[in-house]
């Protein structure tokens, strides 16, 4: 992100997500329930948007479609 010129977009977010993946880089379901993730993430997403002038609207569908690929 950093070599893209984002870095400043998403500070703190390795805190944020820390404690979600295991040392393997599997996602830890234990922890956390995987739809709560991705809510998360969607409105991290939609944060970067709105830094990036765009409207949060850039982001919607990542929560739909990630839950329709991946829930299982």
């Amino acid at each position: 992100m950093g070599r893209l010129g984002l870095g400043k977009r998403f500070v703190g977010l390795a805190a944020q997500l820390d404690g979600v993946f295991g040392v393997d880089g599997v996602f830890a379901h234990d922890r956390l329930r995987f739809v709560d993730f991705v809510d998360d993430v969607e409105e991290l997403l939609e944060k970067v948007s709105r830094q990036e002038g765009r409207d949060k609207k850039a982001a919607d569908g990542f929560e739909e479609y990630m839950l329709r690929h991946y829930r299982g």
